[in-house]
């Protein structure tokens, strides 16, 4: 076979690739265990706001998707070896993460915060509503700095690889002790059972637990955002390259930022967010 034919043909066969990227169904990994941005009903279907956000993106795309469940610790591994095509898994866009993977614009957002079991010494903490940690002003410091003596010599307990932990181990409250888990109901369970003083997740997290389980779990200290929390939940995928199959992925993630885009603009997102946590969350 000579030079251009073969040139001819490499080049067909990368458009046929291309073009039938959705020749199967899109898989979409997520955890099924993080309401309610994910989670796992009693007959063992998957639901939450990005559970039918997968859908109505997917109906948006005019492609039939497969939701995929993956423990959260072998998300992005899992993703990388091609278990699925993208993760919609409440993750959060940080530049940590976006060295191994790229991510789509983000789709909701949502602040962090500590929880601790009613009548705890932590009730009642003296700090803002809320504070942005991408800003440096007097207001932040004196939040960190009473965050700081309030979890001093205490366990604080968290999801493991989680944005929450990267908070923790960040120093911006000290030298913490961390007590990870393999899942945010393995956090709330010990939370109740007293083995944690403390836990650092979602605010929609524990509060859609203590409404679920009766348990007298509550919320201190301020509504955290920025810096270690990143900018927003996205659509995660793998990073696009030079050959068929980067453009592929490439290919996904423009469709996916499409979607979105389409679904914002017709308050498909915001009345997602209001169903699944009570407010709207819609980036």
């Amino acid at each position: 076979m000579n030079i251009f034919k073969k040139t001819i043909l490499t080049v067909l066969a990368s458009l046929l690739i291309i073009g039938n990227v959705y020749a199967d169904k899109v898989r979409i990994g997520t955890e099924g265990a993080y309401p309610p941005w994910n989670d796992t009903d009693p007959s063992g279907a998957l639901v939450g706001f990005e559970i039918d956000l997968a859908n109505e993106l997917c109906a948006i795309l005019k492609h039939e998707c497969v939701i995929v469940p993956q423990d959260w610790d072998g998300m992005i591994p899992a993703l990388l070896m091609r278990k699925f095509d993208v993760i919609m898994a409440g993750m959060s866009i940080t530049p940590e993460r976006e060295k191994t993977i790229t991510f789509s614009q983000g789709y909701a957002t949502e602040p962090a915060t500590l929880a601790v079991m009613k009548g705890s010494s932590l009730e009642g903490m003296d700090t803002p509503q809320s504070i942005n940690l991408n800003l440096s002003g007097s207001d932040v410091k004196k939040a960190l700095k009473t965050i700081t003596a309030a979890l001093a010599g205490k366990t604080v307990c968290t999801q493991t690889g989680t944005i929450h932990q990267n908070f923790l181990d960040s120093g911006d409250v000290g030298s913490v002790n961390v007590r990870t888990y393999k899942t945010q109901d393995e956090v709330n369970l010990d939370l109740t059972s007293g083995r944690c003083d403390v836990a650092l997740a979602a605010k929609a997290s524990f509060v859609e637990y203590a409404e679920a389980s009766g348990k007298a779990v509550v919320t201190v200290g301020p509504n955290l955002a920025g810096g270690a929390f990143g900018n927003g939940v996205g659509v995660g995928v793998r990073q696009g390259g030079d050959d068929a199959i980067g453009k592929r992925d490439a290919k996904l993630l423009k469709d996916f930022n499409r979607a979105i885009n389409t679904a914002r603009k017709k308050g498909i997102i915001s009345e997602l967010a209001i169903k699944w946590f009570k407010d709207d969350v819609s980036m």
